[in-house]
Formats: C-alpha cells, structure tokens, sequence
C-alpha cells in the first residue's frame, strides 16, 4: 500500500474542499473533479503495481479526499452555504433530522465511499492502459 501517494494525492481534496468553499460554484464542480479523478487514476496507475492494489489506491483516495473536504465545508459552513443557494435550500427542509453542520459529517464519509469506488474504477482501467516501469528485483550473489 503506498500510503505517501494517496496522502499526496488527497490534497487535491484538501485545495477542492476549499476552493469550492470560495470559487469553484457546485454546477462546475463536476467537472474539477472528472479532471482530478483522471489525473489521480493515471499517477495510481503508475504508482502501484497490481490491478487490485488500483483499486484499493482510488478507495481509499476517496475517502481520504472526502474527510478534507467535509472538514472544510464544515468548519468553513457559513461562507460555504452563504455561496451555495441550492445546498442551503436543500438544507432548510424541515424533515431533515440534523443541521447542516451535523448534515455534512454525516453525508461526506457516504460521498467519499461512492467516489473512492469510481475513483477506484478510474485506476483499475488506467491499470490496464498505463504502462509501469518493471519492479527491480534484487540479486543476490555469493
């Protein structure tokens, strides 16, 4: 497992967490992240050997990605939701049990599982078209 490459790589989550906090609106967010999500699968591709490992990269990377940015939506909330209408609208609904605050905790870890699967799907197949340099073995001579 190369832990150092999906912390690395998870900074992408950190700079979206915060970028969409103040610049980037949620109807070009998308976006971002298809080019995020194909940067990442090509650098796991090329960092981890084994197609299994692949997947497990861009899991785990979505996970990681998911906990920057609930911690900056929620601790950055009132500006997020002051340049977010539509979450904020969402979030006044009555029903929901929880604020929105608590809303985000909760929804974020959800949202990074579903994207780490697609992530890691995204790796998988970059696995099959990226070429890795072959792992040296050593020799050991008497």
């Amino acid at each position: 497992m190369n832990w150092r490459l999906i912390f690395q790589l998870s900074l992408f989550g950190l700079a979206m967490g915060i970028a969409t906090v103040y610049v980037i609106p949620s109807n070009i967010e998308p976006a971002f992240w298809l080019v995020i999500f194909l940067i990442c699968a090509y650098l796991i591709a090329k960092g981890t050997a084994g197609a299994g490992m692949h997947f497990v990269h861009g899991l785990l990377l979505g996970v990681a990605n998911s906990v920057w940015i609930t911690a900056a939506h929620v601790l950055l909330f009132d500006r997020y939701i002051a340049n977010h209408a539509r979450e904020a609208a969402m979030m006044q609904n009555p029903s929901l049990p929880l604020s929105g605050r608590a809303m985000m905790a909760v929804v974020g870890p959800v949202v990074g599982l579903v994207s780490g699967v697609i992530l890691g799907i995204f790796a998988l197949i970059a696995g099959k078209l990226v070429k890795t340099a072959p792992v040296p073995t050593s020799k050991v001579t008497a």
